[in-house]
């Protein structure tokens, strides 16, 4: 990618108008919330997935089923990422972790990966 990036990497908060079906594989949110502000979405520019295992769970498999894994994913591995532009113009990068957090987080996160300076 050439274009030129803020990298912001922080947690944030999610707003669906309609919940999704699937909470695992879930569209791009309609809003999010982030230092206690609201961006509504205004468009969705790009969407793609990651099935990539990273870390210690890249070397748990053989390296067939890692390929397979790769194209199709597996429980509680990859990220969605959405290109979005907000209200005020603005573009970001953000993206839903399947990954659990443990016994008490079973659902993955949203991050706020990077604004895209245009």
């Amino acid at each position: 990618m050439d274009e030129e990036t803020r990298f912001i990497g922080e947690l944030i908060q999610v707003e669906f108008d309609k919940p999704p079906l699937f909470g695992k594989t879930p569209p791009c949110p309609d809003r999010f919330v982030w230092q206690e502000e609201t961006f509504a979405i205004q468009e969705t520019i790009q969407e793609w997935r990651d099935y990539s295992r990273r870390g210690r769970m890249g070397m748990n498999m053989r390296p067939a089923n890692l390929a397979k894994a790769a194209k199709r994913g597996s429980w509680g591995v990859g990220r969605f990422y959405f290109r979005v532009q907000v209200a005020d113009g603005r573009v970001f990068d953000i993206y839903y972790d399947r990954a659990p957090k443990g016994q008490q987080q079973k659902e993955g996160s949203w991050h706020l990966y990077r604004e895209v300076l245009l």
